[in-house]
């Protein structure tokens, strides 16, 4: 399921965050709105809006687990991060969309479902210069430098698990928010330690 274009590599397992998307502050999270959706049914509707408005080579990347088919097994604990990031190629372009309002990782995907599903409508509405503009701000941004795990966590690309821990350690107690340290830069730390667990422990 993994996809590399010029942006490098983009993971459905764990969250690959778009560069150059806000990350919502933890309190302004609110709480679930769609009451009613699962995982499984989120999952299912943004890959049919996907489909519908022509999309491809989609990657929904989450910091849940995945199936065999490398999309988010449904019914699964809640993970600390709930965003949510999709990727696919529309006319060639590779877009992205993202959401961390909602304190559920269904509800971030329901409501990326919900934003394409309106920009299918100005499609089915004929205004297709109209969805053209709309679509200039998803375009996915190559990734901005310093972006790499090792990078983020000041450690070299060959360096051990004890070391990154380190680290990261480290760095958490420098940037954690409640010493004042910037809430996006956070998440950054953590994903990047994410990544960097999983591709030391292959």
């Amino acid at each position: 399921m993994n996809k590399t274009d010029y942006r490098g590599t983009i993971t459905a397992y764990p969250l690959t965050w778009p560069a150059g998307w806000y990350r919502t502050p933890l309190r302004n999270i609110q709480h679930s709105r769609y009451h009613d959706r699962s995982i499984a049914s989120a999952r299912d509707a943004v890959t049919e809006e996907v489909r519908l408005l022509g999309g491809n080579e989609l990657i929904i990347s989450s910091n849940l687990e995945l199936r065999q088919d490398g999309l988010p097994r449904s019914r699964q604990r809640q993970p600390e991060d709930k965003g949510v990031a999709i990727y696919f190629h529309y006319r060639g372009k590779p877009m992205s969309f993202a959401c961390d309002q909602w304190n559920s990782v269904e509800d971030n995907l329901w409501a990326i479902n919900l934003t394409i599903e309106a920009i299918r409508m100005i499609e089915r509405a004929g205004a297709s210069d109209m969805m053209e503009r709309a679509f200039r701000g998803f375009e996915a941004l190559p990734a901005p430098p310093g972006s790499n795990w090792w990078e983020i966590l000041g450690v070299a690309q060959s360096c051990t698990l004890e070391e990154v821990q380190s680290s990261y350690r480290s760095l958490v107690r420098k940037h954690h928010p409640d010493m004042g340290g910037s809430i996006e830069f956070f998440h950054k730390i953590q994903e990047a330690y994410k990544s960097a667990q999983s591709s030391l422990s292959q």
